[in-house]
């Protein structure tokens, strides 16, 4: 069973969210967010860069069906997984950013290595 963090948003909402974010990584290959969010925004980053790099039809497919924007799959599969050829794994990272002045919730920055 997948632990799922909730976020604080329904179902409908978070997946969006995710949707969002994991589009606004690729295409900008650096945001800044909370940590939890963080967290899982790369999960979802590393399974899309994995399709990437199968290059298959399929995986296009597959990728275009999450990610919001053409541009950035074109993005994904021409510039982003290449890249990560020899690479097994890990393609992000997060860094630790400190507090957000409001709440003090931890935030950090999420980028592609």
């Amino acid at each position: 069973m997948i632990m799922v963090r909730k976020l604080g948003l329904r179902s409908d909402q978070r997946r969006a969210m995710l949707r969002n974010m994991t589009t606004s990584l690729i295409k900008e290959e650096r945001i800044e967010t909370t940590l939890t969010r963080a967290k899982e925004v790369q999960r979802l980053a590393d399974k899309m860069i994995s399709l990437g790099k199968q290059g298959s039809l399929h995986a296009r497919r597959q990728a275009l069906a999450y990610l919001l924007d053409e541009s950035v799959v074109k993005k994904l599969f021409d510039e982003v997984a290449p890249r990560y050829k020899e690479r097994p794994g890990g393609y992000t990272r997060i860094l630790k950013t400190g507090y957000r002045r409001g709440d003090s919730a931890p935030m950090a920055m999420i980028e592609l290595v």
